[in-house]
């Protein structure tokens, strides 16, 4: 047997102690992505970094006094442990069927981000305070429990680079008979590829209400600051965003033993790097050190991945069958409240025009009540100076009560060339 490199060096990597702890973060945070991406699952066996981060992080869906005892904290919804629920999104206000959420929930809030990423069609007219209106309409009406379709990409190819490291390193240690680095790095091949497999077992799934038969439509706005987002379709349709969430189910619910057990055995790996990894040689020193750094950049890669990107994915183009999506910007909020209108054409105008617009002056509700009447009766809005020069209103109302007719007749204009691209 050839003599092991660099046995005769009096220098020691005591790398025992940062082990467990250095890449913890990247490690949980590509853990992530187990259950979003197909065949990932299977894909851990390489002697990752963070072991006892790991372990405390997920440790904590155990639910037992035995497991709460190892590793003690609050007790936690799988898919919130995971980021795939837990957001908060905005108001929802249902224009039919008279639903009024005041707080939607993380699949409204990756809708809104959706929009806000969008590349918006300027609508010619007054500029003050831009409002980006998106259109959404919702063609398809999921079933009641979905467990979507696990995105491809070329993550899997990669996965084979650190696993390659992991066993080469592995194999050159036991060629030179350094067993304790052999045992270390075979330890964290084992740790993680099982952890990975068991934590990747969940039931990744979508769910959202079932409406009554005969429900009116879903049509309604969720407002934030400078977005409004109007949701158009059947009310099993809408309520996927509003109501829907993701979930993960485990078999072991609801004691989640099985992940408490991968829990004990990464911070078993992490005690025995703490006692073995010293008495490794040099060599098996650096074939440890070079493992980890493999994987810990493999690691990194992986959540560097924008997530919230990846479930957006799944809700819009795996979920809801790519709804059409068309964004306008809008130079005034008047212009969006009255585009808004149109777009939704609801039963009650006058109450969703009081929800978007509050304002009660006299000004202001001569506006609304000329807005109202050329809606009831299905005419253009294009006004004339009989509309503004109103006898009661001197001449600054009058001059903003033009300014804002103005506002609705870019609207109106923007609308109808919507209407002509659809």
């Amino acid at each position: 047997m050839s003599t092991i490199p660099l046995s005769d060096s009096k220098f020691s990597l005591d790398v025992s102690g940062v082990a467990g702890f250095f890449g913890g973060d990247e490690a949980v945070s590509a853990m992530a992505t187990v259950h979003v991406y197909q065949g990932r699952k299977w894909l851990g066996w390489y002697n990752s970094p963070g072991s006892y981060l790991i372990a405390k992080r997920y440790g904590q869906l155990a639910n037992s006094r035995f497991w709460d005892g190892l590793f003690p904290g609050v007790n936690t919804d799988p898919a919130t442990l995971f980021e795939l629920d837990g957001w908060k999104g905005p108001k929802f206000k249902g224009v039919e069927s008279g639903s009024n959420i005041p707080e939607t929930g993380h699949l409204a809030s990756l809708m809104v981000k959706e929009c806000q990423m969008k590349q918006g069609i300027d609508v010619p007219g007054r500029k003050t305070q831009p409002v980006g209106v998106t259109i959404v309409d919702l063609h398809y009406v999921p079933d009641g429990t979905v467990a979507p379709r696990q995105l491809t990409k070329y993550t899997s190819v990669f996965a084979f680079i650190p696993m390659s490291v992991s066993f080469g390193t592995c194999i050159a240690c036991a060629l030179f008979r350094d067993w304790y680095s052999f045992s270390m790095i075979l330890l964290g091949i084992v740790a993680s590829g099982i952890s990975c497999f068991v934590i990747g077992s969940g039931k990744f799934t979508f769910s959202h209400p079932i409406p009554a038969p005969g429900a009116p439509r879903g049509d309604g706005l969720l407002i934030t600051d400078n977005n409004a987002i109007v949701l158009l379709g059947e009310e099993g349709a809408v309520n996927s965003i509003t109501r829907g969430r993701f979930s993960l189910n485990f078999g072991s619910e609801p004691e989640y033993r099985n992940i408490g057990i991968c829990s004990l055995i990464l911070t078993t790996q992490f005690i025995a790097q703490l006692l073995l990894i010293p008495q490794a040689a040099l060599f098996g020193q650096i074939m440890f050190i070079t493992s980890l750094a493999v994987s810990w950049a493999y690691n990194s890669w992986l959540s560097s991945l924008d997530k919230a990107e990846i479930q957006r994915r799944l809700l819009l183009d795996v979920v809801l069958k790519r709804p059409l999506m068309t964004k306008y910007m809008l130079g005034t909020r008047t212009t969006m409240a009255v585009f808004v209108l149109l777009a939704l054409n609801p039963s009650d105008p006058a109450k969703v025009l009081d929800d978007l617009l509050p304002n009660d002056t006299k000004v202001w509700k001569r506006w609304k009540s000329i807005i109202l009447s050329k809606l009831q009766d299905g005419e253009k809005m294009h006004f004339q100076s009989a509309d503004w020069d109103y006898g009661s209103f001197n001449g600054n109302e009058s001059t903003l009560l033009k300014t804002l007719l103005g506002d609705a007749q870019a609207a109106y204009d923007g609308y109808s060339d919507h209407q002509k691209l659809h």
